[in-house]
């Protein structure tokens, strides 16, 4: 049922650029390290930059495992389910790295996210994924179920710090600049923001 694509186009672009919500996969080199999975959301922080190129704002959160195990390893499996239409499931297998905010990209690949102002999120880097192998499967077995809108939670809890406050949210953080497993996380201190 599966099949294999050499390039993220057509109906595979336009399914994945349509989902509300997809998931990261990441994980240690070591065999006994934390395997990270992760939901993520929030309308037009998600952009296809070319055929093989994907790429996803980082913000403010409670630990820093992708950014860690992407410093690391750069491994990452994107997912995207339908669970709304016709069946399907769309990943992305590759390798990512964070670009940070002090990166000369950054402003280049921050123009990529037009409809979103990641002000209100504490953005903390950009990740750029390189896709080396695009697969879709059946979905058979995804449930229905509907999106209703965004939770505004976030950008009402990040909007209220600056850089200075921020960055010492991310130091007061057991597994920001340290992941689970011991691994350089996210750069501190926090480069200001030029967006």
């Amino acid at each position: 049922m599966g099949k294999t694509y050499e390039r993220i186009t057509g109906r595979l672009r336009t399914f994945i650029e349509e989902q509300p919500l997809f998931f990261t996969a990441t994980a240690p080199l070591s065999g006994d390290g934390t395997v990270n999975l992760s939901p993520k959301g929030l309308k037009g922080s998600f952009a296809v930059l070319d055929d093989l190129t994907v790429a996803y704002l980082d913000f403010a959160g409670s630990n820093a495992e992708t950014v860690a195990h992407l410093r690391e390893n750069g491994r990452i499996t994107l997912m995207w389910c339908a669970f709304q239409g016709p069946p399907n499931i769309v990943r992305v297998h590759g390798r990512g790295e964070p670009v940070f905010r002090d990166d000369p990209r950054f402003p280049e690949l921050l123009a990529r996210f037009p409809d979103i102002d990641p002000a209100p999120h504490g953005l903390r880097a950009i990740i750029v994924v390189r896709a080396e192998l695009v697969r879709d499967t059946c979905g058979y077995a995804v449930p229905f179920m509907t999106y209703d809108q965004d939770r505004d939670l976030h950008g009402r809890r990040f909007a209220r710090e600056d850089d200075t406050s921020l960055d010492a949210y991310f130091r007061g953080k057991e597994h920001i600049g340290t992941s689970l497993d011991g691994l350089p996380g996210l750069p501190l201190p926090l480069p200001p923001a030029t967006f």
